[in-house]
C-alpha cells in the first residue's frame, strides 16, 4: 500500500518534534503568558523615531517602546542567520557551525536543542512566519527544530507583492504586500491556538534589500532621500504600521496583559546608514558598535515597568528568559552549555542593578571564504565588557582570500586602506563605517562615552585592553574546533559554483 507523503511528514514530524524536545509535553495552565516574537531583518537601532531617526514617524513602535523594558545596551551578531543560530539555541552561532549566510554554512547545527522545542514541551503552541534562514534541506527547516505551524513565502527578499505562499508545506497565491500577509498569518495563528499559550515567532524580511514597499509608505520620503534609501524608509514604515496592527488585535482580543511582545531586530544598520546611524561607527558585517547593536523593548502589560536597562545583554539572553518565563524545562545536559542568562532580574526592576557585569560577549564577522577560518583568527573580531568594545577591524594576511573566492568582507577593507569612500550600505563614508583599525594589535573604546570609536583607549587602560585580549584567545581556541566540527568551514555552494566558473572561463581561454 502507498502511504501518502503528507502522512509520512505528519508522523515525522511528531516524532522528531517529541524526541528532540526531550521531556513530555505538559498540560498548559492559563498563568503563563503569550510569547510574540518580532525580528526585523537588517533594520539598525536607529531606525525609529524613538531611536532619533530624523526623518521617519513611527507612532505604533514609538507607543510599544514607551511601554516596554528597554535594553539599550543589546548585542548581536553582525548578520542574519548567525544571529538567528544564537537566538534559538542560547550558544553562540559558532557552537552551532553557522558562520555565513550561504548553505551549507547557514545551517543550524541538527543535534542543537532549540527555543521552539523547549517551549513545544512546556504545552505552548509554536508558530514560525517569516524569514528562517537556518537552513531549509530536509532536518533543517522551521518544521523540523521545534515549530508546529508554519508560513513563509516561496521565494523570499525577492517577492514582495502578490506572494506564494507556503503554508504549513502547502502552497498559495496570495494577493497582497508580503509583511501585510505575515502579520494577517500571525493573527490567524493566534486565534487557533484559543486557550492554549502562543509562541509567535514571526521575523520579517523587511527592510533587507532588494528594497521595495507600498506607494502609501515611500512616497513621505520621496524628494528627502534618494529613490533606494526612500524605499527602505517606506519598508520600515510599513513595520510601524503592522507592528500596530498586532497591537490592536491583541488588546481586542483581551490578550494583551497575557502576552509578552519582543521586538528586535538581527543586526546592525544597512541601507539607511548615510541618513542616521544614531552617531555609531559601522554597519551590518562589520565588528564596529554600529554592526552589532540592536534596539530590543520587552513589553508585558501590568507586569513589568517600563524602563531603561544599561546592562550588556544580547540574542544568548532570549531562551533561558523566555524558558524562565514559561516554565519550560531546560534539560540539564543543556543547562551548563549555555551562554546566555535569563533577563528576568533586570525586566522586572525598574532601579539599576548588579547583573552578570563581568559577563563579555565575544563577536566575529566570519563569512570568510570557506576553508579559511584559522587565517581570520583577528580579521573583524571583538569583545564586549559592559560598555567597553575590544575591536580588531582588519583584512586577513592570506594570499587565498581575494575577492574571487568570496572574500568580500576582507577585500572592503582592503579598499578602504588604498582609500576607498564608498563600500556596502554607504555612498562615501566606508573609511568611517568600514573603518580599519591599526596593524597587529586591538583597540578599545568607551562606547558609552565614545559610540563613534574615536579615541582608541588601548594604551591608557591597558589592563583592561589585555584581560580581554587574553580571553579571546582562550575563547577562539575553545571554540574553534567546535565549530569546524559542527560545519562552520564548509565549502559553500557559492564556492562550487564559483569553481565551476573559473574552470569553464579557463578552458574557453585554451
Amino acid at each position: 500500500m502507498k502511504i501518502p507523503i503528507t502522512l509520512l511528514l505528519a508522523v515525522g514530524l511528531f516524532f522528531s518534534n517529541f524526541s528532540r524536545a526531550g521531556e513530555k509535553t505538559i498540560e498548559p495552565t492559563g498563568t503563563r503568558p503569550n510569547i510574540f516574537f518580532i525580528l526585523t531583518d537588517d533594520q539598525g537601532y536607529g531606525d525609529w523615531k524613538c531611536t532619533g531617526h530624523p526623518l521617519l514617524a513611527t507612532p505604533n513602535v514609538d507607543r510599544l517602546a514607551a511601554e516596554s523594558v528597554r535594553l539599550e545596551n543589546f548585542q548581536v551578531s553582525s548578520s542574519c542567520s548567525p544571529t538567528r543560530a544564537a537566538l534559538l539555541t542560547g550558544m553562540h552561532e559558532f557552537r552551532n557551525g553557522v558562520t555565513h549566510t550561504q548553505t551549507p554554512r547557514d545551517q543550524l547545527w541538527k543535534d542543537a536543542t532549540t527555543l521552539p522545542e523547549l517551549l513545544a514541551s512546556a504545552g505552548y503552541r509554536t508558530g514560525f512566519i517569516g524569514k528562517w534562514h537556518l537552513g531549509n534541506d530536509w532536518g533543517y527547516a522551521p518544521q523540523d527544530r521545534g515549530f508546529q505551524w508554519c508560513s513563509t513565502n516561496r521565494d523570499g527578499p525577492r517577492e514582495h507583492f502578490d506572494p506564494m505562499m507556503v503554508r504549513n508545506c502547502k502552497r498559495e497565491k496570495v494577493k497582497g504586500y508580503r509583511e501585510d500577509i505575515y502579520f494577517d498569518d500571525a493573527m490567524k495563528f493566534i486565534t487557533e491556538s484559543g486557550d492554549q499559550p502562543f509562541f509567535a515567532y514571526l521575523s520579517t524580511y523587511s527592510p533587507h534589500d532588494p528594497l521595495a514597499a507600498p506607494e502609501e509608505f515611500v512616497a513621505p520620503f520621496r524628494g528627502k532621500v534618494p529613490e533606494q534609501q526612500a524605499q527602505y524608509l517606506g519598508m520600515v514604515a510599513n513595520l510601524d504600521y503592522n507592528i500596530g496592527r498586532i497591537m490592536a488585535f491583541l488588546k481586542e482580543k483581551g490578550l494583551d496583559e497575557k502576552t509578552i511582545v519582543v521586538l528586535m531586530s538581527d543586526n546592525g544598520g544597512t541601507w539607511g546608514l548615510d541618513v542616521y546611524n544614531a552617531n555609531m561607527r559601522g554597519c551590518k558585517a562589520t565588528a564596529w558598535e554600529g554592526g552589532t547593536r540592536v534596539f530590543s523593548f520587552w513589553r508585558w502589560a501590568g507586569h513589568w515597568p517600563p524602563h531603561q536597562v544599561e546592562n550588556l545583554t544580547a540574542h544568548l539572553d532570549v531562551l533561558p528568559t523566555l524558558c524562565e518565563l514559561s516554565g519550560a524545562k531546560i534539560p540539564e545536559k543543556l543547562q551548563g552549555k549555555l551562554e546566555g542568562y535569563s533577563l528576568l532580574p533586570l525586566l522586572e526592576s525598574k532601579k539599576p542593578i548588579v547583573w552578570h557585569d563581568d559577563r563579555m560577549l565575544f563577536q566575529h564577522v566570519a563569512r570568510w571564504p570557506s576553508g579559511l577560518a584559522a587565517e581570520h583568527k583577528y580579521a573583524m573580531a571583538g569583545v564586549r565588557q559592559g560598555h567597553y568594545l575590544l575591536v580588531r577591524s582588519r583584512p586577513c594576511d592570506s594570499p587565498k582570500c581575494s575577492n574571487e573566492n568570496f572574500g568580500f568582507q576582507c577585500s572592503t577593507l582592503r579598499s578602504v586602506i588604498a582609500g576607498g569612500k564608498e563600500a556596502t550600505y554607504t555612498a562615501d563614508n566606508a573609511a568611517f563605517h568600514w573603518g580599519v583599525s591599526e596593524p597587529g594589535r586591538w583597540s578599545l573604546f568607551h562606547l558609552k562615552k565614545d559610540p563613534a570609536c574615536k579615541k582608541d583607549l588601548a594604551k591608557s587602560e591597558s589592563a583592561r585592553a589585555g584581560s580581554m585580549a587574553k580571553a579571546y584567545d582562550k575563547w577562539w581556541d575553545d571554540v574553534y574546533p567546535v565549530m569546524i566540527e559542527r560545519g562552520g568551514d564548509l565549502e559553500m555552494k557559492w564556492d562550487k559554483k564559483l569553481l565551476e566558473k573559473k574552470l569553464s572561463s579557463e578552458a574557453a581561454a585554451n
